[in-house]
C-alpha cells in the first residue's frame, strides 16, 4: 500500500494511542517508526511498529510513563525511561543536549528502565543534523554469545556513529556487535528462508542455518571474538553507567508482562571547538572515499531514501498497514 509520510505518521500516532500511549509517547514513537521506514530500513520501520503496539498492549511498555530526567553534571543528562519508550526522554533532551555540547564540547545522555529503541541511527543521525558528532550504544535482552561462550549474554547491541558534513548527506554508521540483526533472523523463520553460515548457534550451541533454531540457540557476533569484545563494552556503555538491565537480566521484548528495562549510551560533541572546517573536511574526505577509491559511505543511502520517500510516500505490506489500521481503529471509535 502507498502512504505519503503524513499518513504514515498520523496512522502509527493513532495506532500508538489505541494501543495505550498517551500523546507524547505516540507523537515520539510515530516520528522514530516512519523515519526508519523512508530511509529504507523497513526491517525497524512499520513492521517492527507492530512490535510496539503490541508491548504497549501487553503493557511491556508503559504508554503513560513519564521519563525522570536529572543532570548530575552541568554536560551530563541522566533519564530514568520508567519503563516507557526510549524515544521520549532522548527527545526531551536532545535540545538541552544540543546546547550542552556547544558550551562544554561534549554532553552525555544516559537511559536506563527503557523498551528497546528500534534504529539507533535515528539518534545520532538527528544530533548530526545539528551540526554534532555523535555516538550511541544500546542493548536488550541476551540472544548473542559471548567469547568462548556458546550460550546467550548479550543483545544484539547495536552501536551507532554520526558526523556532520557540509552541504550534503551525514555519515551515519548503524550497526550490531552481531553477525546480522535479530530481526533478520526471526524475518527468515517467517519467511522460511535458512540464514548464511555463521549466523547464529543452534540451542546445543551447534552452528545452524535454521532461523527457528538459531532463535533456540543463540547469535554469533561479527569477527568472532572481537565482534564479542565490543558487544561488551557497548553493554558496559549502555547498561552499566546507567543502571540499566544486563542483556542477561532483560525480559524478553516481545512477551510478557515486563519491561526489559535496557539502556541507552549517547555522546555528543562539538567538532568546531576543535576544527571550524569540520564539516568542510568531512565533505572533502567522503566524496574523495567515495568518488575515487570506490568507498560505500554509510548513510548516503539512507538520506537519498528519505528525499524521495518525501516526495512520492513509502510502500508498505498491506497486511502490516491493516494490522496497524486495526489498533488505530480502537482510538478512533
Amino acid at each position: 500500500m502507498q502512504l505519503s509520510l503524513d499518513q504514515a505518521t498520523g496512522l502509527c500516532r493513532m495506532a500508538a494511542l489505541g494501543a495505550g500511549a498517551n500523546e507524547e509517547a505516540a507523537q515520539s514513537l510515530a516520528a522514530s517508526i516512519v523515519a526508519a521506514e523512508a530511509e529504507g530500513l523497513s526491517i525497524v520501520g512499520l513492521s517492527h511498529f507492530i512490535d510496539y503496539l503490541e508491548a504497549l498492549e501487553a503493557g511491556r511498555i508503559d504508554g503513560n510513563a513519564d521519563p525522570v530526567i536529572t543532570r548530575p553534571a552541568l554536560a551530563v543528562y541522566l533519564s530514568d525511561a520508567r519503563g516507557g519508550l526510549a524515544h521520549t526522554g532522548f527527545d526531551r533532551t536532545i535540545d538541552d543536549l544540543a546546547k550542552a555540547a556547544r558550551l562544554f564540547g561534549v554532553a552525555i545522555f544516559s537511559q536506563k528502565n527503557a523498551y528497546t529503541c528500534g534504529a539507533l541511527g535515528y539518534f545520532t543521525g538527528r544530533l548530526a543534523a545539528q551540526g554534532l558528532v555523535s555516538f550511541a550504544a544500546t542493548n536488550g535482552p541476551a540472544v548473542l554469545a559471548g567469547s568462548g561462550s556458546v550460550k546467550p549474554v548479550y543483545c544484539t547491541n547495536p552501536m551507532s556513529f554520526a558526523a556532520p558534513a557540509a552541504d550534503g548527506a551525514a555519515l551515519v554508521i548503524d550497526q550490531s556487535s552481531s553477525a546480522t540483526a535479530f530481526v533478520n533472523i526471526r524475518k527468515a523463520a517467517e519467511d522460511g528462508k535458512k540464514i548464511p553460515e555463521g549466523w547464529a548457534l543452534d540451542a546445543s550451541g551447534n552452528p545452524t542455518t535454521d532461523p527457528a533454531a538459531a532463535m533456540k540457540g543463540a547469535m554469533l557476533a561479527f569477527a568472532g571474538q572481537r565482534g564479542a569484545n565490543i558487544a561488551l563494552m557497548v553493554e558496559v556503555l549502555a547498561a552499566g553507567l546507567s543502571g540499566a538491565n544486563w542483556s542477561l537480566d532483560a525480559p524478553w521484548f516481545s512477551g510478557g508482562p515486563d519491561s526489559p528495562g535496557t539502556g541507552l549510551f549517547v555522546l555528543a560533541v562539538e567538532p568546531k571547538l576543535l576544527d571550524p572546517d569540520f564539516e568542510k573536511r568531512m565533505k572533502d574526505q567522503l566524496d574523495r572515499l567515495r568518488r575515487r577509491y570506490g568507498v560505500h559511505v554509510p548513510g548516503r543511502a539512507r538520506a537519498e531514501a528519505a528525499e524521495k520517500a518525501a516526495a512520492r510516500g513509502i510502500r508498505a505490506p498491506k497486511a502490516v498497514v491493516q494490522r496497524i489500521s486495526e489498533f488505530a481503529g480502537r482510538y478512533s471509535s
